[in-house]
């Protein structure tokens, strides 16, 4: 780990990673002493890369297998491509504010960990600035690690110990109903998730939270959804949160086991586009270790 020179991003969690190419990236060269850092410090940044599409997948495979959420819209034979969080329309004009599509983007601005929705979640997302607005538009990382090691016991223990359940549309129906019925956002059964995510490599412990979340065992959906949203509330507090402020060739990658994040708003009329893989825990990355015991939901 001490291979790579970094300075800190913010005081709980976070370093910048100096004078690499990820270009030159393999499991062999560079990305055990990366991979060690983010097991660590949880949130990396690399400014100043051009980090070729080729070179974002493959960054990704290190982590683990590459999320594909639309393999089923796809034809046959047909490549994935790389996702990307944009309002710019494939004509080059931007989507209305009031869109599906920016409505969409709008549900980003809500404090997430991707992919708790999903039978696998993900470990890693990786997320690079192809074109950036002139003002807004930052992305906000808290550590839900931090957060939970220095949360009051009595709020801790109204958590500990019950599963929690995700749903895809619940987060979006916090922006629109007309969004949350999109068939995109009701693929997957609902998710079950102990609420604290250890660490394998460390040991330490981080609250497993989403705006995905809508129901706590042991609480009806209303008074679920208020100890959630206090929960998030305390993970989210100054304290615990990085804000990055794009720049074209920033690379930002983060632990989804301890990190929560969010957009902020831009002028819709400004075009940008970042581009974003995730990839899903493996077995050695605790997956099985958060299933709730069936009879504890």
């Amino acid at each position: 780990m001490n291979s790579l020179e970094t300075r800190p991003l913010a005081p709980a969690f976070g370093v910048e990673v100096l004078g690499i190419d990820l270009n030159e990236v393999t499991g062999d060269h560079l990305f055990p002493a990366i991979r060690a850092h983010f097991e660590e410090h949880t949130a990396l940044l690399f400014r100043g890369q051009s980090m070729t599409p080729e070179t974002h997948m493959r960054l990704a495979t290190l982590f683990g297998p590459v999320e594909d959420r639309t393999a089923d819209e796809r034809k046959p034979g047909e490549a994935m491509a790389i996702p990307e969080v944009s309002n710019v329309r494939a004509d080059g004009t931007t989507s209305g504010e009031m869109d599906l599509h920016t409505l969409n983007l709008k549900a980003n601005f809500l404090w997430h960990s991707d992919s708790t929705f999903l039978p696998v979640p993900a470990l890693v997302n990786i997320l690079t600035a192809r074109i950036v607005t002139t003002e807004g538009g930052a992305t906000e990382l808290a550590s839900t690690r931090a957060a939970w090691a220095e949360m009051p016991a009595a709020l801790k223990a109204r958590v500990a110990g019950r599963g929690i359940w995700h749903r895809y549309s619940h987060s979006r129906r916090q922006i629109s109903e007309e969004l949350a019925a999109l068939p995109m956002f009701n693929k997957w059964p609902d998710q079950h998730w102990k609420p604290v995510w250890a660490n394998p490599v460390n040991g330490r412990e981080a609250l497993y939270i989403a705006s995905h979340a809508f129901r706590i065992d042991g609480y009806g959906e209303a008074e679920s959804q208020r100890l959630i949203d206090e929960l998030i509330a305390f993970c989210t507090a100054p304290q615990f949160v990085y804000a990055h402020a794009w720049q074209v060739g920033d690379v930002l990658l983060w632990d989804q086991r301890a990190v929560l994040h969010r957009g902020t708003p831009w002028p819709y009329d400004q075009p940008r586009k970042l581009a974003s893989i995730c990839a899903g825990v493996r077995e050695s990355d605790g997956l099985s270790a958060m299933r709730p015991d069936p009879q504890e939901a």
